[in-house]
């Protein structure tokens, strides 16, 4: 019992290592592509912030941006 679950546990470490090491390569990639973006004459922060807003639900991301422009304009920014 104790080998399989030192096996188990092995081939466990090896996936998460194998999917970390997938993360990184996909992290480098995302960094290429705004460095592309940022050549051509992107801004690669204005990017970051719209990918963000993409993944949040419309409902959510309507919620977020009235709050910031209750702040903004209790602020003076507007």
């Amino acid at each position: 019992m104790a080998a399989e679950t030192d096996d188990r546990l092995r081939l466990l470490i090896e996936r998460v290592e194998r999917l970390e090491e997938e993360k990184k390569g996909v992290s480098d990639d995302i960094r290429d592509v705004y460095a592309e973006a940022k050549a051509v004459g992107y801004d690669a922060k204005a990017m970051r912030q719209v990918v963000r807003l993409r993944k949040m639900k419309p409902d959510d991301r309507r919620e977020m941006e009235t709050i910031l422009d209750l702040y903004k304009s209790a602020l003076g920014l507007d």
